[in-house]
Order: structure tokens, then C-alpha cells, then sequence
């Protein structure tokens, strides 16, 4: 009796052999849950502290793009500026080109007058030297006087053969005058004419300055493109990050691996070396229907959006298709909502599937758009978010 009594005693004080193998059971199945969510939160604090140092050093090199741009706006208004003053002087060098050129017009029409003038003295002077010469080379006065028939006669013919001399001497002189003066009025026209030709030569230089002032404008406004375009790509790549981040955060419930793969999909080098290509075309290219597909389209920056898509992947050594129709049943579809950086993502423009990108992240991709060529558009507002179908594949990296 007493034996009993000391076994169920024990076994009331101690538990059966089987209930103490189940609690030690659930106190290992909760040290190891309570191990692995130790894990999860070791893993997770990691990449927190990974993608907030690159988030740190990302918006440190925003800062300085931002400056670099406001640098370059700063040039871009000075050559404005430049042009502005450079365009002024040409309108002024223009209205003394007409103003020589109306006194050009006015000291030609007088040297005509004044040839005119001298031609017909000329012709006078021709007469009176073939008298002159029909009379032996001089004119007898005296016989002219003697020859007079009267007082008064002789009076008159005195007379006469003084206005003739005087004339003579007159015409002479007058004709030695005009003649000083055409060559003095030719002598202001050729100073006319070469001050005109120097102005045409100034103004010619000018014209060549102004052109150099706007190519130079329109490289500085493609650099600032460049830049606000990358600007824009490396913000998308950082808040898609921040963004996973966040999830990484609250889902401290998932198993390890598959977070590790989750941020190495979101900072795959691969992804990150596709896009570092796809944008070197921001600003320097054209979309042409059926261009890519070839060494002077590639080299010239001529692409239609499949054949962009295709040659970019081929960047990073992925051979893919280069038309909608194949890109669109390559890969594996993914969810809207579970998208990623390199992800592929179509349109349904002239036909369904008739565009394609590359997604950034932060709704925004990259492709070679037919308005502006290779650049970044926003598919979360206006015309491509009304034309997005939804499709999204994933190219395995």
C-alpha cells in the first residue's frame, strides 16, 4: 500500500513519462522558432544597414548632380545672355551695311551726273581742238578785228573774242574741277566699299560665333538632360529599395533564404549593369520603326522599343528577342504589384503589346520612346498609365 502510494504521488509530482516528452517538445519547437526569427531580424537588421548606407551615399551623389546641374544652368544662361548681345550686334552692324550702301547709291548716282557732265565738255573741247587745229594751231584775233566793218563792229568782234577766250579758259577749268571731283567721289566709294566689305566679314564672324554659342547651348542642355535623367533613374533606385525595406521589416516571419534572394533580386548587379547601359542613350537618340537591329542603327542611337530592350539585355550578356511579339512570351509573368528593377513591362499603344521598357522601380522605365528616343517615363500618371496592360515578365539573371 505504501509502495502505491509513492508511485502515484510521483507521478502526480513529475507527470507521466509522456506528458514530459511533449513539453520538452514544444520547449525545443519554440527555441527554435524563437532561433529562427533571431535569424530573420540578424538578416534583416543586415540589409537595413546595407541599403541605408547606399541610400546615404546615393543621396550624397544626388547633391552633387544637383549642383552640377545648377552649375550648368548657370552656363546655359550665360551663353544665352551672350547670344542675346552677339544678336544685337549684328542688327546693328546690319543697319550700317543698309545706311553705306544707301550712300553708295547716292555717290554713284552723282559720279554718273558729274561723267555726264564731262562728257559733254569733252565733246567741246574736241570741237574747238579740231578748230584750232584747221587754223594752224592758233587763232588770229588781230585778222578777226581789222575785219570789222565799223567802230560799233569792231566793238562787238572785241568783245566777242573775249567771251570766246574766256569760255575757252572757263571750260577748261571747270572741266580740270569735275574732274578732281569724280576722282574724289570714286575714292569715297571705294573707302565705302571696303568698309562694307570688312562690315560683311565682321557680321560673317559674328554669324559663325553665335552658331558655336548655340551648339554649345544645346550640348549643355543635353548634358542637363543626361543628368536629370539619371537623377531620376538612381531616385527610382533608391526608393524602390527604402521600399523593400520597409517590407523586409515587417516580415520578420519569413524564412531567411528568401529574403537574402528578395534583396539580391533588388540589388542585382546584373540589373544594375543593364540599366547603367540602357541610359548612356538618354538624349543622343531617335526612335526609328525597325531600328536597333543593326551596327549603324546601334551606333547612331536609332531604336524602335523592342530592339532598345533587346540590345540592352544583350549588354550584360542576356540574349533575348527583339520584337514585342517574342518579348512578350519571354520570361516569367509576375504580378503588377510584385515588380522589380530589369523587369520587362508592355503597352498597349498602335496594337496590345505594341511597346515595351525596362522598369526602374518607383513606377517609372526605361525604353526608347517614339517622342523623345531613349529616356525615363513615369507609368503611374497620363498617357502610360493609361496605356500599361498590366504585362510584366521577368527575364532570369
Amino acid at each position: 500500500m505504501k509502495k502505491k502510494i509513492i508511485a502515484f504521488c510521483s507521478i502526480i509530482t513529475f507527470g507521466s513519462p509522456t506528458v514530459l516528452l511533449q513539453v520538452e517538445a514544444e520547449e525545443n519547437e519554440n527555441q527554435q522558432v524563437e532561433t529562427e526569427e533571431n535569424k530573420n531580424h540578424e538578416v534583416i537588421d543586415e540589409q537595413r544597414s546595407r541599403i541605408q548606407l547606399e541610400i546615404i551615399k546615393g543621396n550624397v551623389e544626388l547633391n552633387q548632380v544637383k549642383e552640377e546641374i545648377k552649375q550648368i544652368n548657370e552656363q546655359i544662361s550665360r551663353v544665352e545672355q551672350a547670344i542675346i548681345d552677339n544678336n544685337n550686334i549684328i542688327i546693328d552692324t546690319e543697319n550700317k551695311i543698309k545706311v553705306s550702301q544707301m550712300e553708295i547709291q547716292k555717290l554713284e548716282s552723282e559720279i554718273e551726273s558729274l561723267n555726264e557732265k564731262v562728257k559733254k565738255r569733252n565733246e567741246i573741247l574736241k570741237k574747238r581742238a579740231l578748230t584750232f587745229q584747221e587754223t594752224g594751231g592758233k587763232v588770229n584775233y588781230l585778222d578777226v578785228l581789222l575785219g570789222a566793218s565799223s567802230f560799233k563792229d569792231f566793238v562787238g568782234r572785241v568783245g566777242a573774242v573775249a567771251s570766246f577766250v574766256e569760255a575757252d579758259q572757263s571750260l577748261i577749268e571747270q572741266h580740270e574741277i569735275d574732274k578732281e571731283s569724280i576722282k574724289e567721289k570714286q575714292d569715297q566709294v571705294q573707302d565705302k566699299l571696303f568698309e562694307l566689305q570688312s562690315m560683311k566679314v565682321e557680321l560673317e564672324g559674328m554669324q559663325a560665333q553665335i552658331l558655336e554659342q548655340k551648339q554649345q547651348n544645346e550640348w549643355l542642355r543635353l548634358e542637363l538632360k543626361k543628368k536629370e535623367q539619371v537623377t531620376l533613374a538612381e531616385q527610382a533606385g533608391l526608393l524602390q529599395q527604402d521600399s523593400a525595406l520597409t517590407t523586409m521589416y515587417n516580415l520578420t516571419d519569413m524564412d531567411p533564404n528568401q529574403i537574402l534572394t528578395d534583396s539580391m533580386l533588388l540589388t542585382n548587379e546584373t540589373v544594375k549593369g543593364l540599366i547603367s547601359e540602357g541610359i548612356t542613350y538618354i538624349g543622343n537618340s531617335v526612335y526609328v520603326f525597325g531600328g536597333g537591329r543593326n551596327e549603324h542603327d546601334i551606333a547612331n542611337g536609332r531604336f524602335d522599343c523592342s530592339a532598345f530592350v533587346s540590345w540592352a539585355y544583350a549588354q550584360v550578356d542576356i540574349k533575348i528577342g527583339a520584337s514585342t511579339e517574342v518579348l512578350k512570351n519571354t520570361g516569367t509573368p509576375v504580378k503588377v504589384e510584385e515588380m522589380l528593377p530589369g523587369d520587362l513591362v508592355f503597352f498597349d499603344t498602335y496594337k496590345k503589346d505594341g511597346h515595351v521598357g525596362i522598369y526602374l522601380g518607383a513606377g517609372k522605365f526605361l525604353g526608347s520612346q517614339s517622342s523623345t528616343g531613349v529616356a525615363i517615363a513615369d507609368m503611374t500618371t497620363g498617357y502610360w498609365l493609361e496605356k500599361f496592360n498590366g504585362r510584366v515578365n521577368r527575364i532570369i539573371l
